[in-house]
Formats: C-alpha cells, sequence, structure tokens
C-alpha cells in the first residue's frame, strides 16, 4: 500500500500493479481497492495499474464537507504521482466520477473507458426517490448503517427486498456497512442523472477525450439505453457491448477489451 495526499490533506491509498503507462481504475460504489486487485492483476503487464481506495473507504482518509470536485482532486494526486497524465476507467457510478474528472481534468487524461455508468434515461426502471440522498444521510446520521446499505441496495441498485434480506446474513454485509457513509457520495455524483430524462448528461459535452462506452450484453435494458445516451452526447466516443456480461463484466473479458482500446 502507498498513499498520496490529496489537495486537501486527505490521505489516499493505492496499490500500485505493473510499470507501464499508467491506469487508474475508478470504483463504484462501497468497493475498496481490494475489488480491484484481480483486474489490476490482470492488467499490470500491459500498465502501471493503480487501484486506490477511494475516500471514506479502506484505508484512505475523508474530509468534510463532501463535494464531489474533492474526489476530482483525489484522482489528480493519483495522475500527479503516476507522472501527469494516465488512462482512467470507471466502473458503474465511478465511470460517471471518471467522466467528472475528464471534465475537469482535460489535460490530465489521456484516454477514458466506463462501463455501465448507472444514468437513468428513460422510463425502462423505476427511478430512487427524490430526497434518495438526504434520506442516505439521515440514516448515516442516526447511526443506522445497515438500513443505508439496505436502502441504497433496493432503491438505487434495484435489488428485491428478499435478495436484500439473504445478503444481510452473508459475511460480505459488515464490509458493506463500514462504508456506508460513502454511499451518499455516489448519490450526489450521479446528481439528476437517474431521473428518467437524457438532458443532464449534456454537462459532458466538452469531454473530448477519445473514450470507451461498455455494456454487458446481459445487462438490464436501461443500461444499454445509458450507455447509448452517453456516447452520443460525448464528441469522441464509441460504444461496446460485452456479449454475456452484467454489472460485475468477467476479468478476462473486460481486459482485452480495455487494452484493445487503450492501445489501439
Amino acid at each position: 500500500m502507498i498513499k498520496v495526499t490529496s489537495k486537501d490533506g486527505t490521505h489516499i491509498a493505492f496499490d500500485q500493479f505493473g510499470q507501464r503507462l499508467a491506469l487508474i481504475l475508478v470504483a463504484g460504489a462501497t468497493a475498496t481497492r481490494v475489488a480491484e486487485t484481480s483486474l489490476a492483476t490482470v492488467l499490470a503487464p500491459h500498465f502501471t495499474v493503480f487501484a486506490y481506495d477511494r475516500r471514506g473507504r479502506g484505508d484512505s482518509g475523508d474530509n468534510t464537507p463532501y463535494a464531489v470536485e474533492r474526489e476530482v482532486e483525489d484522482i489528480e494526486a493519483l495522475i500527479d504521482e503516476a507522472g501527469g497524465s494516465a488512462f482512467v476507467f470507471g466502473h458503474s457510478s465511478g465511470a460517471v466520477l471518471a467522466l467528472e474528472a475528464a471534465r475537469l481534468l482535460p489535460s490530465k487524461i489521456t484516454k477514458l473507458a466506463l462501463y455501465e455508468p448507472p444514468f437513468i434515461v428513460d422510463d425502462s426502471r423505476p427511478r430512487p426517490p427524490e430526497n434518495y440522498v438526504s434520506h442516505l444521510n439521515e440514516l448515516i446520521s442516526s447511526g443506522q448503517r445497515g438500513q443505508a446499505v439496505a436502502y441504497f441496495m433496493t432503491e438505487a441498485v434495484g435489488v428485491p427486498a428478499e435478495m436484500v434480506a439473504q445478503m444481510q446474513q452473508s459475511p460480505m454485509w459488515p464490509e458493506l456497512e463500514k462504508v456506508a457513509h460513502t454511499i451518499p457520495y455516489d448519490g450526489t455524483i450521479m446528481g439528476d442523472t437517474m431521473r428518467g430524462d437524457p438532458r443532464p448528461l449534456k454537462k459532458w459535452a466538452s469531454v473530448s477525450v477519445p473514450t470507451l462506452v461498455m455494456d454487458g450484453g446481459a445487462s438490464h435494458v436501461f443500461m444499454h439505453h445509458g450507455a447509448q445516451a452517453i456516447t452520443d452526447i460525448l464528441p469522441n466516443a464509441q460504444r461496446r457491448t460485452l456479449e454475456g456480461q452484467d454489472h460485475g463484466p468477467a476479468d478476462d473479458v473486460l481486459a482485452p477489451a480495455l487494452e484493445a482500446f487503450f492501445f489501439s
């Protein structure tokens, strides 16, 4: 484990794999750098991979108040550690954070890859409640971390309540509760992009870096619609569907797609 210091003084922990062109992995909600280890290992022969704990998770610090810009500064600190420029890959809400980093750091991200940013651009799936983020914060502030995780799973991810009840009995649940306070961060990152309207995605129309937008062939239809919507908005983007994959793509399918794009 190595640490860099972000602009606001927060220490960001990361693991580094390989010794080639820099690639930063931006995880989605609740995931720590441990979840990125498998993919990072597969990519290491071709890249210098930075798998990091987003602020508030794992071995990284945190400072209040939260702002998406602070998370972009965390990515910038990693890019600077890598030599001043890097490829970036973001997964799920981490893909949206990666998009925002590309908007705010246009000279530092040389290519961008996104996997299933969870945009809801039409009525193909229910939208989270209007007070989703504020209710999460209320649950966290009152010490109801488990309830916050369950609320995230049912209202944002769309997991059936009976399945969440089963998850609560699994060894993974305490780990999710540890990072529950960061779930509102991802809700803040998503902003208005889960409201059933593609117009908020136009925020990223200025992102001209070459971008690969990926979705899984076995994923919910709303993921396909969101992937196409952001591909249409970005001026230098291409879309690729990974057949047979869902929201958690297999490393041996995802890694070759990333390598082909970044080295094209």
